[in-house]
């Protein structure tokens, strides 16, 4: 039987090798999920570490120093992780795993894409309602759509077929639409009421915020919690 090596990563974490007996991995700039066994991009999985008490804790940032345990980056693997003992085991040790780890992950991941979307409106790169974001589609000037997920179907439609239509008249390429945001937290992102409508212009902020807002639409959602307020 062949051994399974663990193989140092460069940014300090452990994770497994070629279970045929490789001395290194094959792509060093993938990690592979604990649940599920397969590897991918960083991008696609979260990282977790253990802390003093032997807690798993989230690190989004991915700077946390310890051995990083990487999970695929949704809710449903997230909570396999905890109920099956998947931390426990890629650890060898006991440890901690809370049963709202899934709701913590969620929450960090929500104000994380909330905070990057403040930035972008400070920064001019973000035009909100309706009519703002139909005159930025016209112009060739949006590179992402964001609705609110408790926004009416109404408006996203006709937005979404003006995006199409300055597609056909190569004003825009394909441009795509996230949903990541209830409402009151992008009105909190914001600093307004609620924002149902925006979109993301041209610029050097668009690479972070499409992926932090992508990052916790793939993370999956539960329901608009009744009486929210703060993220």
């Amino acid at each position: 039987m062949k051994r399974t090596r663990l193989v140092k990563k460069p940014d300090g974490d452990v994770a497994d090798g070629d279970p045929e007996g490789g001395d290194e991995a094959a792509d060093p700039s993938e990690r592979r999920c604990i649940v599920s066994g397969e590897s991918g991009p960083k991008e696609g999985l979260i990282r977790f570490v253990l802390d003093p008490e032997g807690r798993v804790v989230p690190d989004l940032a991915e700077k946390l120093p310890g051995r990083g345990f990487w999970v695929t980056g949704t809710r449903a693997m997230v909570e396999k992780a905890v109920a099956k003992g998947h931390f426990a085991r890629a650890a060898k040790a006991s440890v901690v795993a809370d049963l709202g780890l899934p709701d913590l992950v969620e929450r960090l991941l929500a104000r994380r894409a909330a905070d990057t979307l403040g930035l972008a409106r400070k920064a001019g790169a973000l035009e909100t309602g309706f009519e703002k974001v139909m005159t930025a589609i016209d112009r060739g000037r949006v590179v992402c759509l964001i609705e609110a997920r408790d926004g009416a179907e109404d408006g996203r439609r006709k937005l979404e077929q003006r995006l199409r239509v300055a597609k056909e008249q190569g004003i825009l390429p394909d441009v795509a639409t996230l949903s990541p945001l209830w409402a009151y937290e992008m009105g909190l992102a914001l600093g307004r009421g609620n924002v149902i409508h925006a979109a993301l212009i041209q610029g050097r902020m668009q690479a972070k915020v499409v992926a932090d807002l992508a990052r916790l639409e793939r993370y999956g959602r539960k329901d608009r919690p009744e009486n929210a307020r703060a993220l």
